[in-house]
């Protein structure tokens, strides 16, 4: 007979509302148990939170900085503020400062941030007198995703993603320093020479379509990528025996994508290279592929 223990629980106050959370709880845990919420980037419910972002950003009564809600732990007592006029300038602050150096046209996260927190990246513009950088092209080097640096926010999830809180291979990391920070395979490699196993991973977890499946990255190119179009059919990988739930997303009677249930007990989102990118032989032989039609 095994007894489960439960932990303490630690009473705060959130805006006003008394909430209890268990201990060792983030902020951002008891804010969502009261019904709120506070925006994220970097964060992601499957991995460890970080903090690099600092969207999520709260005051907490006798702190001189705000803190990061997503890593900072809950403690007895605490009186938190998420919706302050210091909190609000400084959340679009970083809504800012990420549409003034990356494109963030395809990131509907940070879109909405900067609508709501009123965000004018345009004022930055005066701190950068040799214009903005130069375009780089998307990195097109595989038959199954694109990288497409210009619109990454340096979230860090594809790296953790592929290092060792889910995949283990270590294939991708930062290179790099300020402006010039980037994800990379090592020494600008493309991605078939490197240690990367083609899960998709890294772009199962990536806000902006930095990372995309090159069939969406085609579709979008081509003015076909329509996701009012697209319905979601939840099937079985047939491959193996493990029995991975795949959500097909369905275009004009075609697979155009394949994701994991991001709360699947087995998964958490999470495929190998043949559950993700292994679809393309159910439409083989019908023409044409849709990412060649035209509107």
């Amino acid at each position: 007979m095994t007894t489960e223990v439960q932990a303490a629980l630690v009473q705060l106050e959130v805006d006003g509302q008394t909430v209890a959370v268990p201990e060792g709880s983030t902020l951002l845990e008891a804010i969502r148990a009261l019904g709120k919420d506070v925006p994220t980037l970097c964060y992601h419910p499957v991995l460890e939170p970080i903090g690099v972002c600092r969207i999520c950003v709260v005051e907490v009564e006798g702190s001189r900085t705000l803190v990061p809600a997503c890593i900072r732990k809950v403690e007895p007592g605490m009186r938190v503020r998420t919706d302050t006029p210091r909190v609000r300038l400084s959340r679009r602050m970083v809504a800012e400062l990420l549409q003034s150096s990356v494109d963030t046209s395809l990131a509907p996260d940070v879109q909405r941030y900067a609508e709501e927190y009123g965000a004018r990246p345009e004022r930055w513009a005066r701190f950068r007198p040799e214009g903005p950088p130069r375009p780089r092209a998307p990195k097109v080097d595989n038959e199954l995703y694109v990288r497409d640096l210009d619109r990454c926010i340096l979230c860090y999830r594809c790296v953790r993603v592929c290092g060792e809180e889910v995949q283990n291979s270590f294939a991708i990391a930062v290179a790099g320093r300020g402006l010039e920070a980037r994800i990379d395979p090592g020494f600008d490699l493309p991605l078939p020479e490197s240690a990367c196993v083609f899960c998709g991973n890294c772009v199962a977890v990536c806000p902006t379509e930095a990372l995309v499946p090159k069939t969406q990255f085609e579709m979008r190119r081509a003015g076909t990528w329509d996701e009012t179009r697209q319905r979601v059919v939840t099937t079985v990988c047939p491959y193996c025996g493990v029995g991975c739930n795949l959500e097909l997303h369905v275009q004009d009677d075609r697979i155009v994508k394949v994701t994991a249930p991001p709360d699947d007990p087995i998964t958490r989102g999470f495929l190998c290279i043949k559950g993700r990118f292994g679809w393309t032989y159910v439409h083989a032989g019908v023409d044409p592929k849709p990412e060649m039609k035209t509107p």
